[in-house]
Order: structure tokens, then sequence, then C-alpha cells
């Protein structure tokens, strides 16, 4: 920032706070309108983007206790000057400003001299050195604490605790324990973040977040289907023929029994309502859908027995409406 904007901008105006605001409260107040202002939360809109970079580059000064101290010292004493070229038409130069460091003296002024009174056990920081409201991170560079790093974590579980959630204990890097609690209906690849837990801002800003991402086992008879469970069950011929009533699974429970109309295809689901997975987003349902077995073995008396009911049956070709939207 050129030491200029040091005698436009009025830094506690911008943060909308009074001139004895202690740091807590500098800090709060910034905190807030950085989240209202921060261009992620205000995709595309310039204006808040230009906001949030003025509030960043004035909380960056005033929570730095030397510039702050600098900033009221210079605002104090050049209120209402300019640092311009000097020139014929230029109504002045850097002697209106520093007059009272040059009063009795001739030649160049010496700014060693000049600006030594705000270096006091200070280290002699400059222009363009980090100091005069440098920035020294933040958002796209435009000051202010930046926020700590996000740590990820990984983490495998089974089918059952993915449905239903649970509490799980991880490592963290440190190699501490910490509790994640998984949400009922978490998905296989779904990300779980942990606010405040990853790595501390290099400059007190917000901490990071845990990131964990989940790995969802697949289960040897149930797969998902948004907030449904499926399962696939076998029936018989003469029961998908015939009709039946039948067992099926359900997941951690007891088995419900499914009543099979006569007549009924390979491939018909079954709907059993709210036994699927149950969330904050609501309550899914079971799906059974039913897969005609056939039989790779008979015997005689079965083969003997079924060829009668071929010659029983209509001689009619389930394949000739398939056929006859082909050729059409």
């Amino acid at each position: 920032m050129a030491s200029q904007d040091w005698f436009d901008k009025d830094f506690y105006k911008i943060l909308g706070v009074s001139k004895d605001v202690s740091d807590a409260d500098l800090k709060k107040t910034y905190r807030k309108l950085a989240r209202k202002y921060h261009p992620d939360s205000n995709p595309g809109d310039t204006a808040a983007e230009a906001k949030f970079k003025e509030i960043s580059e004035a909380y960056a000064v005033l929570s730095d206790k030397e510039q702050r101290t600098e900033y009221d010292q210079i605002r104090a004493m050049g209120s209402g000057a300019r640092f311009t070229a000097g020139g014929s038409g230029g109504g002045g130069g850097f002697e209106d400003v520093f007059s009272m460091f040059n009063q009795g003296r001739q030649g160049n002024a010496n700014f060693d001299d000049i600006f030594s009174m705000f270096n006091q056990g200070g280290g002699g920081g400059s222009f363009g050195s980090g100091r005069f409201g440098q920035s020294s991170g933040g958002y796209r560079g435009f000051g202010g604490p930046q926020r700590g790093a996000d740590v990820t974590a990984r983490t495998t579980l089974d089918f059952a605790t993915a449905v239903n959630g649970d509490t799980i204990t991880l490592q963290g890097e440190d190699g501490k324990p910490f509790k994640v609690k998984i949400p009922a209906g978490v998905k296989d690849g779904q990300k779980i973040r942990l606010r405040g837990r990853g790595r501390p801002s290099p400059d007190g800003g917000e901490r990071g977040d845990i990131v964990v991402l989940v790995t969802v086992r697949p289960h040897p008879v149930f797969t998902r289907d948004g907030l449904n469970l499926r399962v696939t069950v076998p029936v018989t011929f003469t029961e998908a023929v015939l009709g039946a009533t039948i067992e099926v699974p359900t997941l951690g429970g007891d088995p419900v029994k499914l009543k099979v109309a006569p007549g009924t295809p390979s491939g018909r689901v079954l709907r059993v309502k709210g036994r699927g997975v149950k969330s904050t987003k609501g309550t899914g349902d079971l799906l059974a859908q039913l897969e005609v077995a056939v039989p790779s073995h008979l015997d005689a008396a079965a083969k003997e027995a079924l060829e009668r009911f071929r010659e029983a049956a209509p001689a009619e070709n389930p394949r000739a409406d398939l056929m006859s939207k082909a050729r059409g």
C-alpha cells in the first residue's frame, strides 16, 4: 500500500469501529465483515470483492500494534496533506507534509531521519518492506489473517455403519486420536468436514478443517440407490407362476414377508416402505427385485411334468412383440 493511502483512508471508519477499539473487538468485527464480503460467498460480485479488499487492508494495519501506532501518528500529523510530486503546478510536495522536520535546514531531506520516529526499536522498516500497510498474506494478496491449512484424513466403513451412522475414532497427524461423527446415509466417496480442526493459522486467523474422505465397503446382499436399499431376491418358477408369500432380508433387522402375485415376471420390484436409509434428508424404502431362478438339473418326473405343462400351455410367442418393434 502506498503511504498516501494512510492519509486518504480512515481504516477505523472502514471497519466501523472507534479509534480506541480493543484488539478482541477489532478481530471480531473484521471476521464478521470478512464472512459477509468474502469473494467465495459472493461469486462474481466485484463490489463485494472490492469491499473485502478494503476491510482486509484496514485490518492488516490496525491489527499490527506497530503499524497501528505509525498509522495513528501519520494521520494525526499530516491530516489533509498529500504526497505529491514537486513542481510549479503541484502545489507543494513532501516538504508540505514534513516541513516540521526541515525548519531552518537547506538541501534535500534526510528520509531516514524523517521516518525514524516511527521505527523506534522497530528495526528500521521502510516502504515496500512489508511495513506501512503492505499485506503479508490473505485472500489473493488482499491482506488480513490467513486461514490455516486443511488436513485430509481417510476412513473405510462397513456398509451398515455408513447406512446407520456411528461415531468412530481416527488418528490425527500428531498421533493423537480424534472422534468423527458419521451421519446416517453417508456415501462412498463422500467428504465429511470438521470445521476448525485442521492446522492453525500462521498469523492469528481461523484454523483450517479436517476433511475426512469416506470409503464404503460393498455389502454382499444390499446396494444403495439414493436413500433406498436394493436387494435381489430369487424366486422359483412355480412361485412366480402360481404366486407365493416369501421372506426378504432387511439390513440389520428381521426379515419381512412379501406376497408374490401369480404370474409375476422376473425383474419386478416389490417395495417395503421405510426400510431403507434413515437420514436427516428423509427415509428410503427397501426395493426387492425378483429374479426367477431356473433349475439347472431336473429329474425324470419333473421333466415329464414340464413337458405336459408345455403341451397344455397356450401357444404364444413372448418375443413376437419384440420382433415386430425391431422390424418396424
